[in-house]
């Protein structure tokens, strides 16, 4: 991550998080990317497996990027809206191997929210990101 253009916030005596930043300043051009699910690019589902569709939408997330020149280490903010909490931490573990697998080591400041649905009847999950790239 540049820290020129991006710097994480970690207020002092805090325990550092895990798996996000508490924070991002950043600088740049802004990249908006909406909320993707765990279909393919032809809006079809392939698996109604958790982690796969989150694997998929985290996939969605960079290739979008890519159409701007970005990537991953880009990433200043990510939200997940998720279908079942307790899904998502009962499968922590599987969610953070897919994760580093697609996005390596960038950690942007996170958010996490239960949705009663998604648009989508066999979504479980939605990610959208913004980025900031120099």
């Amino acid at each position: 991550m540049s820290q020129s253009l991006l710097k994480v916030l970690q207020p002092e005596g805090w325990a550092p998080a895990k798996g996000y930043a508490n924070g991002m300043a950043a600088r740049g051009e802004m990249i908006f990317v909406a909320g993707m699910i765990g279909w393919n690019g032809q809006c079809q589902f392939e698996t109604d497996d958790f982690v796969a569709q989150c694997k998929q939408a985290l996939q969605n997330v960079v290739a979008t990027l890519a159409c701007a020149g970005a990537g991953p280490e880009h990433m200043a903010r990510m939200t997940w809206y998720v279908k079942d909490k307790k899904e998502y931490v009962a499968r922590g573990r599987e969610l953070g191997k897919v994760y580093q697998e697609v996005m390596g080591r960038n950690y942007p400041a996170m958010s996490l929210v239960q949705v009663a649905d998604l648009v989508e009847d066999r979504a479980l999950v939605e990610i959208e990101v913004t980025a900031v790239k120099p």
